[in-house]
C-alpha cells in the first residue's frame, strides 16, 4: 500500500509530477498543472499510467532528499547487490515540459528495470506508440510524449519497457517530453546541463529568502513548495497539484484542488512577502486583478490557473479513486458558491502588498472600491463559508468576521495612503459588523463563538478572529473560545475544522474526515497569542512531526491510522506552517502577546 506521504514533489512551475518511494511516478498533468492527467496510478492501477525506474532485485532500504535549497529529488535505493541513486527533477519551463531521470551507481552493479505506462486523459486513452531513430513517440488527441533513453526498451502488453545495469560512476538518463500532437517532436535537452540549470534555478530563488528566525528549515522547505505550486506564466496559485485524494479514506469527500482559491492565494501573498519574495507576491496582485475583473458580485472562490472561471465538476467513473475512494472528480463545483470570506482576504492581501512596498496599481483603488460597495449590503447575506458547506447556506461567523476585515484594512490604506473612498461610511460599516458579530455568533451554551449565527454549532475557524484583528487574543471570549475548541473539536492535540455529522447536517456530507492541519497550527498560533507559549510550541513540533521526510504536508491527518490525508501536498497547509513559525518567532522575540503576519495591526 503506498500512503500519501510516501509521495515527493516536482515541479517546473506549470505543471506537476509526484514521485513514489519505489521510483514510480505516479500522476502528472501536461501541459498544466490542471491538464488530463498522462500518469494517473494515484487514482487507480499502474494501468492508468505511471513512469516506474527502480532496481530488478530485492530493496533493502530507500533513503531520499531533495538536494539543497532546490526540488531536485535523490532517492538512494541499497540492494544485494549494490547501492544506486534515481535524481529526479522538472527543468523550469524553456517552450514544453519534460521530466528528467538520470540513474547513478554508486557501489556494486545493479540491475534496473524502467516501465513506461502512457494512458491520457486521466489514464483512459492507451495512446498509439511508435518508434523514430533512438525516441519512442506516444500520441493520442492532442497530446504528445517523446521518450528519450540511451537503453534499448521494447514495447510489452501495452507498455515500455527496458533493463539495464548501471556500476560505480556510471550514469544514466531518461527524458520524457510533452508538445501538442500536432507539432514535430522538439529537439531534446542535455540531460546534466539541465540538471545544473535546475539546480542553480531553485537555489537563486531560494538565496533571496529573508527568513532568519528559529524555522528555517521548515519555513523554507514550505516556501518551496508554494513556489513549485505556482504557474509561472500568470503567477496564480494551486491549492494543491493532485485531485481526488480523499479527506477520509473510503469517503466521498474527493476534491479537484488544482485551482487558485483567493483565499490560499492571498495568505501565501502575505507570507511570501514577509519572507523577502516580493516578485511572487507581486505577480499574484496583478493575476488577482485580472482574475476578479467584472462585477464585484460575481468574484468567485476560485479560478483556473489563468483566471478561467467556468470550472465545472465531473466525475471519472472508470478511475477507482485513491485506495478505492471514490468519487474522483475532476472540476470543482464550489467555485459557483458564495463565499463572503474571500473578500476581506482579498482587500487585506491587496493591503499588505501596498505596506510591502509595492508599487500602487492604478486600477486596483478602482477594484478596492467597487469590492467594498458591494460589501456594504452583500456582507448581511448568508453563504457556502470557508469549508464550501454543500448544505445549506448560513450566516457565517468567518465569514463576517472576514468582511470586517475587508473594511477596516480599505481604513487603513485611507489613512496611511490616502485612498479615496467613503471613509466614514465604512467606518460604521466596520463597527456595525463587528457588533454584530459579538451578539449573534456568541453562543451561552458552549461559551464561545459558535460556526455561525444563533447557533452552537463549534467550528475553528472562530480561532482566526485574533490572527485578523478581530478581538485580542487575551479577551475573555476568546480564551472561552480557544478553551470550548480544546474541549470538542480536539482528536489526538489536533484540530477538526467541525465535528461532521453523520446526517450531513453540517455541510451536507455524511462521511467523516481526518483532523485538518491548518487549523491546528492555527490553534498553536492563538495559544502562543495568549502566552500559552509552552503549548503552543509542543503543538507546533508536534505539528512539524507529520511531514514526510522531505518536508511535504497534506490537508488533513488521520491520528488513529497515523497518516495523511487529502490533496498533496497542501498549499494552505504549508502558508499556515509559515504564518504560525512567524508568529512564535515575534512572541519569542517580544516576550509579549502581538498580532500575528495576518494581523489587525502590523507586525
Amino acid at each position: 500500500m503506498t500512503l500519501i506521504e510516501d509521495y515527493a514533489l516536482l515541479s517546473d512551475l506549470e505543471s506537476a509530477a509526484l514521485v513514489n518511494r519505489d521510483g514510480s511516478i505516479d500522476w502528472c498533468c501536461f501541459p498544466r498543472f490542471d491538464s488530463g492527467a498522462c500518469f494517473a496510478a494515484l487514482l487507480g492501477t499502474p494501468e492508468n499510467g505511471r513512469w516506474s525506474i527502480s532496481p530488478v532485485g530485492e530493496v533493502r532500504s530507500v533513503t531520499r532528499s531533495y538536494r539543497a535549497d532546490t526540488l531536485v529529488l535523490d532517492t538512494v535505493f541499497e540492494t544485494d547487490d549494490g547501492v544506486v541513486c534515481v535524481t529526479d527533477f522538472m527543468p523550469p519551463r524553456d517552450e514544453v515540459p519534460d521530466i528528467v531521470r538520470i540513474v547513478e551507481g554508486r557501489e556494486g552493479t545493479v540491475q534496473m528495470r524502467c516501465e513506461l505506462v502512457i494512458r491520457f486523459d486521466y489514464g483512459r486513452i492507451v495512446p498509439w506508440v511508435r518508434r523514430i531513430g533512438d525516441n519512442r513517440l506516444a500520441i493520442a488527441g492532442p497530446d504528445a510524449l517523446c521518450f528519450r533513453a540511451p537503453i534499448e526498451v521494447q514495447g510489452v502488453g501495452m507498455k515500455t519497457v527496458g533493463d539495464f545495469a548501471v556500476s560505480p560512476g556510471e550514469r544514466v538518463p531518461f527524458v520524457l517530453t510533452w508538445f501538442p500532437s500536432h507539432l514535430p517532436p522538439p529537439a531534446g535537452n542535455d540531460p546534466e546541463a539541465s540538471l545544473q540549470d535546475t539546480e542553480e534555478f531553485w537555489r537563486t530563488w531560494s538565496a533571496a529568502c529573508t527568513y532568519t528566525g528559529a524555522y528555517d528549515e521548515a519555513v523554507r522547505t514550505s516556501l518551496r513548495v508554494l513556489k513549485g505550486l505556482t504557474y509561472a506564466p500568470t503567477g496564480g496559485i494551486v491549492a494543491a497539484p493532485t485531485t481526488s485524494l480523499p479527506e477520509w479514506i473510503g469517503g466521498g469527500r474527493n476534491w479537484d484542488y488544482r485551482y487558485c482559491w483567493l483565499r490560499d492565494a492571498a495568505l501565501t501573498l502575505v507570507a511570501m512577502l514577509q519572507a523577502g519574495h516580493a516578485a511572487e507576491a507581486e505577480a499574484w496582485r496583478d493575476w488577482l486583478l485580472r482574475a476578479v475583473a467584472g462585477d464585484p458580485a460575481d468574484i468567485q472562490i476560485m479560478y483556473g490557473i489563468a483566471g478561467e472561471r467556468r470550472l465545472d465538476e465531473r466525475e471519472l467513473e472508470w478511475l477507482p479513486g485513491y485506495e478505492s475512494s471514490s468519487p474522483v472528480r475532476i472540476g470543482n463545483a464550489a467555485s459557483a458558491q458564495p463565499q463572503l470570506d474571500v473578500y476581506g482576504e482579498v482587500i487585506d492581501a491587496l493591503a499588505r502588498a501596498r505596506e510591502a512596498g509595492g508599487a500602487p496599481i492604478e486600477h486596483a483603488g478602482a477594484v478596492l472600491l467597487a469590492t467594498l460597495e458591494w460589501l456594504e449590503e452583500g456582507w448581511r447575506t448568508t453563504d457556502a463559508g470557508i469549508w464550501e458547506v454543500r448544505g445549506p447556506e448560513r450566516h457565517f461567523t468567518h465569514s463576517k468576521v472576514m468582511a470586517w476585515v475587508a473594511f477596516d484594512r480599505a481604513l487603513r490604506m485611507a489613512e496611511e495612503y490616502g485612498t479615496s473612498g467613503p471613509v466614514d461610511r465604512w467606518y460604521e460599516l466596520r463597527d456595525e459588523i463587528h457588533r454584530e458579530v459579538l451578539e449573534r455568533a456568541w453562543s451561552e451554551q458552549q461559551q464561545a463563538f459558535a460556526q455561525s449565527y444563533d447557533s452552537d454549532e463549534l467550528d475553528a475557524s472562530v480561532l482566526l478572529m485574533p490572527l485578523v484583528g478581530f478581538l485580542p487574543a487575551d479577551d475573555p471570549r476568546m480564551v472561552s473560545t480557544v478553551a470550548a475548541v480544546e474541549r470538542t473539536l480536539l482528536r489526538d492535540g489536533f484540530v477538526l475544522r467541525y465535528v461532521p455529522r453523520i446526517d450531513g447536517a453540517v455541510d451536507g456530507l455524511t462521511s467523516d474526515e481526518g483532523v485538518f492541519l491548518p487549523c491546528s497550527f492555527w490553534l498553536a498560533s492563538v495559544l502562543a497569542l495568549q502566552g500559552r507559549r509552552e503549548d503552543a510550541e509542543r503543538l507546533f513540533h508536534r505539528l512539524l512531526a507529520l511531514r514526510n521526510d522531505l518536508g511535504l504536508l497534506a490537508e488533513e491527518y488521520d491520528p488513529v491510522a497515523g497518516r495523511l490525508l487529502g490533496n498533496f501536498p497542501q498549499a494552505f497547509t504549508h502558508l499556515e506552517l509559515i504564518n504560525t513559525a512567524l508568529v512564535l518567532d515575534r512572541v519569542s522575540e517580544r516576550g509579549v502577546a502581538s498580532p500575528g503576519p495576518r494581523g489587525g495591526e502590523k507586525a
